[in-house]
């Protein structure tokens, strides 16, 4: 299938789960992430969850990295550049919806993109290759290719892979890994 397809066939899929399932779900993977070797890193970024669209919830992310006492980097979106910057998640940072939904700090401790080490990606679909679909605005992939070659890029989906995606073009940032809630896959 075509990155198209896949958005309009995953978007469905997720409509069809109940909060209970995305619950357990989530769950699943954060305990998942526990069997990886990445704890010796120290700048994670994590997405926050965009309930409305049933994504992943990464409160149980949130929870995990706070526990091993990482340091936690979220993102503010530009939808006129199309790009994100970086904050590090503190004691006082305040967290407000934008206009697409997506929780976003509001102030906080910029971080240059070099400092991260994890990056924990959203996605629709993804395929045997590492590759994804996200929902074809092209943020991560912008963001991705000014991490540093080492950073470690870890898909976290609700569902198993695909076999292919058809139209993988050469600025799609492949992940190392992919998290669900009964496998992990890994490219590196």
């Amino acid at each position: 299938m075509n990155k198209s397809e896949l958005r309009i066939k995953y978007k469905a899929l997720r409509q069809q789960l109940s909060a209970q399932d995305i619950e357990d779900k989530s769950l699943s993977i954060a305990n998942n992430l526990l069997k990886l070797d990445i704890w010796d890193k120290t700048y994670f970024h994590l997405f926050l969850t965009i309930e409305e669209l049933k994504e992943v919830d990464t409160e149980f992310v949130l929870h995990l990295l706070a526990g091993k006492d990482k340091e936690i980097v979220i993102s503010k979106s530009d939808f006129a550049t199309l790009k994100m910057t970086h904050y590090l998640v503190t004691d006082n940072t305040k967290i407000k919806k934008n206009q697409f939904n997506i929780p976003e700090p509001i102030n906080g401790l910029e971080v240059p993109t070099s400092k991260i080490e994890v990056v924990f990606v959203p996605l629709l679909a993804f395929d045997t290759n590492g590759n994804r679909v996200g929902y074809g605005k092209g943020f991560y992939d912008k963001f991705l290719s000014e991490c540093h070659p080492n950073t470690i890029k870890i898909g976290l989906s609700l569902f198993e892979a695909e076999t292919a995606i058809e139209d993988v073009i050469s600025n799609d940032i492949p992940l190392t890994h992919c998290v669900t809630p009964t496998k992990i896959m890994k490219w590196i």
